[in-house]
């Protein structure tokens, strides 16, 4: 059992490898092992390219010893024609003695499809080896297909009397140097980041990633009336940008404005992220979006810097819900992280 830990926990770091590059597919390592030695490994590196089952077997060198070879596999293998042929029926193929999963596939499409074809050429199947891990691993994989919604993860620094931003909404720099840069590096990992009005026209973000490198996310803001200026960084079309709104739908290079109707606003913003299969999206400010999400119960997950700054007044941080998941020094901030 303590082999398939150390086995199982390998593909966790394979898949990872990925992170930022695949999605809305989820995160997926293989590891394949004959005789208690790896003789092969892969992950899923880019969204339409080769699966981590198909990259893992093509490593091997020997490849009739994977007809004795067991396949560690943290998500269960695809059993339909997608943008690649079935995982299950290249493993099928080659004959593999055995394949030990992770997670279940909540896909509809596979949803224990992939386990049924391999037990029924007579391959033995063992299901739900770190089984909580995986699903960790792939929330936000999960999140969409279980929920219909993207994975949202609120984000905001507070100063250590409680306040995100000074009365006239300005809030640079709140949180240290090392805190930003880690935002950058959130920033890549996430499909899109999302600011309403306010943060838009006082802070003037970017929301692009310049400290880490990885893939940019699209950026998402509110203005229900078209009323921020056109000279923002927002607006720029370096990068995708979403603007939802009352008044118009049109489409430039790279920015898009999409009109909603007024009710439930915010939940329609949602429900189109996940029609677009944006995964995650990081949400950065101000408070009244954050209060929003969080009153209407669309949050997964808090990151809360709590910093040395003090304002005096400002504009009050939302109150954190959940339960306390990490606590992280990081040099003068406390990076707290909580989830539902």
């Amino acid at each position: 059992m303590q082999q398939h830990l150390s086995y199982m926990k390998r593909t966790f770091d394979l898949a990872l490898l990925g992170r930022g590059q695949v999605c809305p597919n989820p995160m997926v390592g293989c590891v394949i092992v004959h005789n208690d030695k790896i003789i092969g490994e892969g992950y899923h590196q880019k969204y339409g390219e080769a699966h981590a089952e198909v990259n893992a077997i093509a490593s091997v060198q020997h490849k009739e010893l994977l007809k004795e070879a067991t396949v560690y596999v943290n998500l269960e293998p695809c059993s339909h024609f997608g943008k690649t042929p079935p995982c299950a029926d290249l493993l099928i193929k080659h004959q593999v003695k055995k394949v030990v999963v992770c997670n279940l596939d909540s896909n509809p499409l596979v949803a224990g499809k992939g386990i049924q074809k391999l037990r029924s050429t007579g391959i033995e199947v063992e299901v739900g080896v770190l089984e909580e891990e995986g699903k960790n691993l792939n929330k936000r994989f999960f999140t969409s297909m279980e929920h219909q919604r993207p994975y949202i993860v609120l984000k905001w620094a507070e100063t250590a009397d409680g306040f995100i931003a000074r009365e006239d909404y300005n809030s640079r720099w709140i949180s240290n140097e090392f805190s930003r840069m880690l935002v950058h590096k959130w920033r890549t990992e996430e499909s899109a980041i999302w600011v309403g009005k306010n943060t838009a026209l006082h802070d003037n973000p970017q929301l692009n990633a310049r400290n880490w490198t990885g893939k940019q996310p699209v950026r998402v803001v509110m203005d229900s009336q078209l009323t921020l200026p056109s000279s923002l960084h927002l607006f720029d079309q370096t990068q995708a940008t979403l603007c939802y709104n009352l008044q118009k739908s049109a489409y430039h290079e790279k920015l898009e404005y999409i009109q909603l109707n007024s009710t439930n606003f915010v939940k329609q913003i949602v429900a189109d992220l996940y029609a677009r299969k944006l995964q995650s999206v990081l949400v950065e400010g101000g408070a009244m979006l954050l209060n929003s999400l969080l009153e209407a119960d669309l949050w997964d997950e808090i990151r809360l810097f709590k910093c040395e700054a003090i304002f005096g007044k400002g504009i009050a941080a939302p109150r954190p819900k959940g339960k306390l998941f990490s606590k992280e020094h990081l040099q003068t901030d406390t990076l707290y992280v909580y989830r539902k």
